[in-house]
């Protein structure tokens, strides 16, 4: 087993006890709620008298079900207006801190969080739901979860878990232009593919991720659960400690905090269950062809045919060909687009939108094509609008909204209609992910999504003029 890691090091520090099942009792530090998961875990807490142990730890945003065109109250769908007022209701009746729409704080719970500082080093981090992994980019170990461990969560500060083994992944080099974080994620997941991290936490590593900022950090460890791990992670650096100073909830002991945070970096001399490698030059602008995030291929690249695949891959191969409706050894550059999608909790921040706008700027999206840019949080749509990125979309024919998860997972009125194709930033390409059963996805960086948009079709961003 692993030893002098930064998650040895956290996991030993909030070890409540062993419980007889062998499971790890492990105290939570923090617990973001949204409104899709916690009303039934409050549910079952007032079915058993139960109180929020310790209200403070707990945080909670709305972000799945928001509307990103009209956020006029009551929505005007009534399931999306029912969630949001249990939310509100639990939020009071419990002393949980609570960011509403129009509050200058709401938006995805995987941006507020770090936004904010309350994501730092050393910490357990829980949220129902499944790309809580985001947070490990601050060296935490976080945990999406479900609704009984929401509740388990409210109420005992605690959950149940089995230790991890841990995986080190190396990423080291430069990247060439025009390829990202996305990229170098999807890149992981396609090698290592969709079981590779199942019992796993990943540690991310390598002078690649020593040289991205804290947003593509976050894009990285985001999506960890693709890969079938149940956590990433990054160990804190400069880059980390300069993002969270001066965040709302940054300590007031900086130097004291800084020191413990180094102390929780995994030891040089330390042991992995596991160590991959990987060669930065090598990645190449990244893109999914079928119904599972570990399908992917470069630009360049033909979409595989099934003999040249594994013959555990090939079943899976065969139904997304038919679902997707590609042709086996065509290329996937040149795929007509209907949608194009920028946003989610992978892709929906400020750097995010800078880098989107530089490829949007002086272009405009194909006739035919809808766009459109989804700001992660308040704070996100405030600072790209100073920044007048608003207008730049607005002018390249992209539509600018109101901060949500929107198409990422479609439980709001942003969806697929029939089997339209979207270029999409978000993270998961399952069948009818993003709102229709037959609706196709094609999951790519933000960049990568402008080319998309601009041309009608996939497009290599790096030969957009």
């Amino acid at each position: 087993m692993s030893k002098g890691t930064l998650f040895d090091k956290v996991w030993e520090l909030h070890t409540v006890g062993i419980l007889p099942s062998g499971q790890t009792q492990l105290f939570i530090g923090l617990h973001l709620i949204h409104e899709v998961t916690s009303p039934q875990a409050f549910g079952m807490l007032r079915e058993r008298n139960l109180k929020v142990l310790f209200p403070e730890r707990t945080v909670a945003t709305v972000d799945h079900i928001v509307p990103t065109e009209n956020q006029a109250r009551p929505f005007v769908d009534s399931l999306a207006e029912e969630m949001i007022q249990a939310l509100e209701k639990n939020a009071q009746d419990y002393g949980i801190r609570f960011y509403n729409v129009g509050s200058g704080n709401q938006g995805i719970v995987h941006v507020i969080a770090p936004e904010q500082g309350l994501t730092q080093p050393g910490m357990t981090i829980a949220c129902g739901d499944s790309h809580t992994s985001t947070h490990g980019a601050f060296g935490a170990i976080a945990f999406g979860i479900g609704t009984s461990q929401v509740r388990d969560v409210l109420a005992s500060q605690t959950l149940a878990l089995s230790k991890l083994k841990v995986r080190k992944i190396e990423v080291n080099g430069k990247l060439q232009p025009g390829v990202y974080a996305k990229d170098v994620i999807l890149h992981i997941i396609r090698t290592l593919g969709v079981n590779g991290g199942v019992g796993y936490a990943y540690e991310y590593a390598g002078t690649t991720l020593e040289q991205m900022n804290m947003e593509e950090r976050m894009t990285v460890c985001n999506m960890s659960i693709e890969g079938g791990a149940r956590c990433g992670y990054i160990n804190p650096d400069e880059v980390t400690y300069a993002y969270l100073k001066g965040r709302d909830f940054a300590p007031v002991e900086w130097e004291k905090a800084v020191s413990w945070w180094e102390s929780m970096r995994s030891d040089r001399e330390a042991e992995y269950d596991d160590v991959v490698t990987f060669d930065a030059s090598e990645i190449a602008p990244t893109i999914t062809w079928g119904i599972t995030p570990g399908q992917g291929l470069s630009i360049d690249e033909t979409i595989p045919t099934a003999e040249s695949l594994p013959a555990s891959e090939k079943a899976i191969a065969q139904e997304a060909y038919s679902y997707m409706q590609l042709t086996p050894g065509k290329p996937i550059k040149g795929t007509k687009v209907d949608v194009c999608f920028i946003g989610s909790c992978t892709n929906g921040r400020i750097t995010d939108l800078r880098e989107a706008a530089k490829f949007a700027q002086g272009k405009h999206v194909a006739p035919g094509v809808k766009a459109f840019v989804v700001p992660g949080s308040e704070r996100v749509k405030l600072e790209a609008e100073a920044e007048g990125l608003d207008q730049i979309f607005l002018q390249a024919g992209f539509e600018w909204r109101e901060p949500g998860c929107s198409m990422c997972l479609a439980m709001n009125p942003d969806k697929l209609q029939g089997n339209q194709i979207s270029a999409s930033s978000s993270n998961r390409n399952f069948k009818g992910r993003q709102g229709s059963a037959t609706g196709r996805t094609l999951l790519m960086s933000p960049a990568m999504v402008v080319a998309a948009a601009v041309n009608g079709e996939v497009s290599d961003v790096r030969e957009l003029n």
